[in-house]
């Protein structure tokens, strides 16, 4: 079944991790995903990895959608404009928008107050990690409206819960997820007469290119990583995350979600779908109850 034939999704950001499940998930749901980003085969973003938007949408295909890469500087108006308006030309309708545009490169700077940052870096992540979702909502949007029950998600690092209590890494990183989180609260107040939502939605642990890549491991053999860190056993793959945004833009009821923050670990309970091996990892509870305690790594009823 492709409960989601017929719809088009646009996901920013779909060059790798979280943005690139997210794609193939809504492919393999039937839908018509424009991929985008600034990495190509024929030139690497500032990130400086091989991940490219051809790649996704070419996993999109394969998984039994339509993917569409078109590259895309989420901090250019006019090429955010220019994409809407593409979208519209070959497609008439905008059904489903994620926003997940980040960018950041190397480490983030843990721990470090405003004043020992790195300001061109911090000021840099800001525009990356906020300014290109004001941007992208704000051309995308007005056609997104024009069909009843439109579909908004916001992609951040914490659910409101969670981040209203701790703070997260510095204080750009902190900053920056605390904006998009306000991002998603504003859209779902302004979206609300249109018969349209919006979401914030987190991973959790996510086992990114990056990251398996950090961690010496592949997909296929990730758990040999949780024996130099053991709370690693909680994470979950990119699939895991995409899954929950393709089980919310197939939801009939979707609208009970407007304005809420919710995580991929919480909607594999309520929409009844797995992780890649089978599992329905829950990262924040599990943060929350066993890692920050201080407890030894043990996910028997986390996942």
């Amino acid at each position: 079944m492709q409960p989601l034939a017929g719809k088009v999704a646009l996901v920013a950001g779909a060059t790798r991790a979280a943005g690139r499940g997210i794609a193939v998930e809504l492919g393999a749901a039937g839908a018509t995903v424009y991929v985008t980003g600034r990495s190509t085969r024929a030139r690497r973003s500032e990130m400086d990895r091989p991940e490219t938007i051809e790649e996704t949408a070419e996993l999109v295909d394969k998984a039994g959608g339509r993917g569409i890469a078109v590259p895309v500087d989420h901090l250019d108006p006019a090429q955010v404009r220019a994409l809407v308006e593409r979208i519209e030309r070959e497609q008439g309708a905008l059904h489903i928008l994620v926003n997940d545009i980040w960018g950041q490169h190397g480490e983030p700077e843990w721990d470090k107050t405003v004043w020992e940052s790195d300001l061109d870096a911090g000021l840099r992540l800001l525009q990356l990690g906020v300014n290109t979702h004001v941007i992208t909502a704000h051309y995308a949007l007005p056609l997104l409206i024009k069909s009843p029950g439109g579909l908004v998600i916001e992609m951040t690092d914490g659910t409101n819960e969670f981040n209203a209590e701790n703070y997260r890494v510095s204080f750009f990183y902190d900053v920056a997820k605390g904006a998009v989180s306000r991002v998603a609260f504003a859209l779902a107040h302004e979206l609300d007469k249109y018969d349209a939502t919006a979401v914030l939605l987190t991973p959790g642990w996510l086992r990114s290119e990056a990251m398996l890549e950090a961690f010496g491991v592949r997909e296929d053999n990730w758990q040999d990583a949780t024996e130099r860190i053991p709370h690693f056993a909680i994470s979950e793959s990119p699939s895991y995350v995409g899954r929950a945004v393709a089980a919310l833009a197939a939801d009939p009821d979707v609208r009970r979600w407007n304005g809420k923050s919710t995580s991929s670990g919480e909607l594999a309970q309520l929409y009844n779908f797995t992780d890649l091996d089978g599992s329905r990892p829950d990262a924040w509870r599990y943060l929350t109850e066993v890692q920050q305690p201080g407890k030894p790594a043990n996910t028997t009823g986390y996942r």
